[in-house]
This record gives structure tokens, C-alpha cells and sequence, in this order.
């Protein structure tokens, strides 16, 4: 039987990362109104917004297996905490500066806690819902971005103190989550090699590997349409459309994101190889709508084709994620989820950059078809090895055989030495 203090610290730990993945998305509505009482450029603006990629990837690589080794807790304080003091500098940021530095404690911040809160998910199971916790690690980020995105637009149009409240308002919910920690219970055994595990390296184990080359191309593509939503479309509903409503911008980012939590949902007694090929499709497809609506300037249209998008970011995520989870035994799963987000998030900030600086050149609307066309390639790419690769089609095969199992709660986990 299971605790109640496990079962209760399943969803503490659920909240958390709900909380931390949705304030990582608080800033992208609020950047027209620095760039207006600043006189920031998009250039600096994609900027700050590659300092946070960059900050999250380094303590990913650094910092991604610590929890295998330390406990997940005292990592989940120390990248916890840090958040809180993240939100507390942005609330009271006064320039360019400012945003860069607290863009970088917030990136390596997050960088600490989004892998080990995905293990601890795993960790505390329910026992009788054993596939829900790769189920919430696929779905509750795109959530998460759609609650940051769509409540930071709204406080900022409509709430007092509009670069302040909603910084301070996540701030306390997540000091909240640090604090309920506490009755959460450690799962992991303190084992050496704390100091080894902080060389900067990429892990995955071996009864991930094959997969994980399968399906690297569908992670590539779902966050690099993340990317272009978080860091361009707010800009561009601006220079395209004249639209100046900020949570305009939170409404279109959660369109995306909101779509791809209920794909998440859907797709979960779908055959997880189905459920890849669903996302790439919708990866080639809602780019393309997207940047045709864009270019004929029809907002009703750029609504559907985020819609469609959004179907590809939830599909083509989650249900990767799910079966590389079910192939990595506990000790490793904090380094996995590390190395799936190093990957991800690399995808998510290099063509964002890039669009940044060659948007002062060329405009909106070529930067963002170019954007889409990237992530195109990229699924179109997958897809078609998907399709012509017999290996892949075995692994998968296989994995979604594992996920299947574990679902049923027949197996808890693989346990395969690296």
C-alpha cells in the first residue's frame, strides 16, 4: 500500500512543476512593455531571451545528474529557491542589464529543477495510476507555458502593477512548493560520484540509446515551434497585425501550448509510435498554416494554424517522452530528462537567436517563414525516417511494449546498468 505522504508528494511534486515551468513563460508577454519604456530592440530582446536558453542548458549540463546521486530533494530546494529569487529581481528590474541578469539565475534555476522534479514524478508513482506520472511529465509543460503565458498577458493588461504582481504572485506560490517539500519523501539513495556527475556531460543510458536517436528529430522540431511562439509571435502580432493588447500575445502562446497539454491527454491510450507520427505531421502542417496567415496578415487564420501546431508540439513531445521514460531504470532517470531537455531547449533557443538577429535586416514575416521552414525540414526529416527505418520502427516496437507493461503496472521500471 501506498503512503499517503508518497501519494501527497506526488502531486506537490506535480504542482512544483507546474509553478516553475509556468513562470519560466511569465516575462514573454511583459518584453513589449520593456521594449517601450526601455527602447529595447528585438535584437536585445532575443537576447535576454537566449541568456535564459543558455543558462538552463549549462545547468543541465552540469547539474542534470545531481539528483542520481544527492537525493532530488536538496536539488529541488537549491533550483526552487533560486526561482523565487529570480521572480523577486524581475519585479524590481530597471533595465536591460537587470533582465539579463536575472534571465541567467532564472535559466540555471530552472536548469536545476526540471529534470529532478521529472524524476521525483517518477519516483512517487501512484500505484494505482502507474502511467500517470509520464503522462504529467509530458503534459504539464505545455500547460505550464499556457498558465505563465496566459496569466502574465492578463495581469499585465488588466492587473495592478503590471511589472510587478505577477512576478511576486508566482514567486509566493512556488516559495509555497519549496516549503511543502518537506513532506515529500526522499527516494533516492545517497550514492558517490556527486563531484563526477557535475562534468559537464550528455547521459543516456544504454537501454535508451537506439531510441533516443529515433525519436530526436520529433523532440528537435516540437521545441523549436515552442521557441518561435515564446520569442517572436508576441513581437510580430505587434508589426504584422497592430495588435498591442498584451494578453493578445499570452492568448496566442497558450493556444499553442494549451493545445499541445489536451493533444497530451488524447494520446494517451494511442499507440505511442501513432501518436509520434500524429505530432509530425501536425509539426509540418501548423508551421506551414502559420506563416501563410502571417504573410496574407489573416488573424483568424494564424489562430488555426497555431491550433494545428500546437497538435504537434503536444504529440511530438509527449509521446517520445513517454517511451524513452519507460526505458531508463531509476538511477538514471535524472540524466536522461536532463539530456531530452538539453536537447529540446537547444532547439528552442538557437533558431530563436537566429531569427533575432536577422530580424533588423529582414523583417518579421521572412524571419518567421524561414523560422517555420526550419521546423518543417526538421519534422519532415523525422518523419521520413520514421517511416524508411526499420531499427526504428523495432525500438519503438519495443518501447511502447515497455510503456504498455508499465501502464498496466505489470513493471515498474527497466533496470538496465549503463
Amino acid at each position: 500500500m501506498q503512503s499517503a505522504r508518497s501519494v501527497a508528494g506526488f502531486w506537490i511534486i506535480a504542482a512544483m512543476l507546474l509553478v516553475a515551468m509556468a513562470s519560466s513563460a511569465v516575462p514573454s508577454p511583459i518584453y513589449p512593455v520593456y521594449a517601450a519604456e526601455w527602447h529595447l530592440t528585438p535584437l536585445m530582446l532575443t537576447g535576454v531571451f537566449a541568456i535564459y536558453v543558455a543558462g538552463l542548458l549549462v545547468s543541465l549540463l552540469v547539474a542534470g545528474r545531481l539528483s542520481d546521486h544527492v537525493g532530488r530533494k536538496p536539488v529541488l530546494v537549491v533550483g526552487g529557491l533560486g526561482v523565487v529569487a529570480s521572480l523577486a529581481l524581475f519585479a524590481v528590474a530597471d533595465g536591460l542589464g537587470a533582465l539579463i541578469v536575472d534571465r541567467i539565475v532564472q535559466g540555471v534555476s530552472v536548469g536545476l529543477l526540471i529534470g529532478s522534479l521529472g524524476a521525483a514524478l517518477i519516483d512517487h508513482s501512484l500505484e494505482a495510476h502507474p502511467n500517470l506520472a509520464g503522462v504529467l511529465n509530458g503534459v504539464v509543460p505545455p500547460v505550464a507555458l499556457a498558465a505563465g503565458a496566459l496569466s502574465s498577458g492578463a495581469l499585465v493588461e488588466w492587473g495592478p502593477a503590471p511589472e510587478q504582481f505577477v512576478y511576486v504572485l508566482f514567486g509566493v506560490l512556488l516559495l509555497l512548493m519549496v516549503l511543502a517539500l518537506w513532506i515529500v519523501p526522499e527516494r533516492v539513495t545517497r550514492r558517490p560520484g556527486a563531484l563526477r556527475s557535475l562534468r559537464p556531460t550528455i547521459s543516456v543510458p544504454r537501454s535508451s540509446r537506439r531510441l533516443f536517436r529515433s525519436v530526436s528529430g520529433s523532440l528537435v522540431a516540437s521545441w523549436a515551434l515552442g521557441g518561435m511562439f515564446l520569442s517572436l509571435v508576441p513581437s510580430a502580432l505587434s508589426a504584422v497585425f497592430g495588435i498591442e493588447n498584451h494578453f493578445a500575445a499570452g492568448a496566442l502562446i497558450a493556444v499553442v501550448t494549451g493545445v499541445g497539454a489536451l493533444t497530451g491527454l488524447a494520446i494517451q491510450r494511442l499507440d505511442t509510435r501513432i501518436a509520434v507520427f500524429v505530432g509530425l505531421v501536425g509539426l509540418i502542417l501548423g508551421p506551414v498554416l502559420t506563416v501563410v496567415f502571417v504573410v496574407a496578415h489573416a488573424l483568424p487564420g494564424l489562430v488555426v494554424g497555431s491550433a494545428v501546431a500546437g497538435v504537434g508540439f503536444g504529440a511530438g513531445f509527449q509521446a517520445p517522452l513517454r517511451m524513452l521514460l519507460a526505458t531508463a531504470a531509476p538511477t538514471h532517470r535524472a540524466g536522461l530528462l536532463s539530456t531530452i531537455y538539453i536537447v529540446s531547449y537547444l532547439a528552442f533557443g538557437v533558431p530563436a537567436v537566429v531569427g533575432g538577429l536577422l530580424e533588423p535586416a529582414v523583417g518579421f514575416v521572412p524571419v518567421i517563414a524561414g523560422y517555420g521552414a526550419f521546423i518543417v525540414l526538421a519534422a519532415a526529416v523525422a518523419l521520413v525516417l520514421q517511416l524508411v527505418s526499420r531499427d526504428a520502427a523495432d525500438v519503438e516496437e519495443q518501447a511502447a511494449e515497455t510503456l504498455e507493461r508499465t501502464a498496466t503496472g505489470s513493471v515498474r521500471a527497466v533496470r538496465t546498468a549503463d
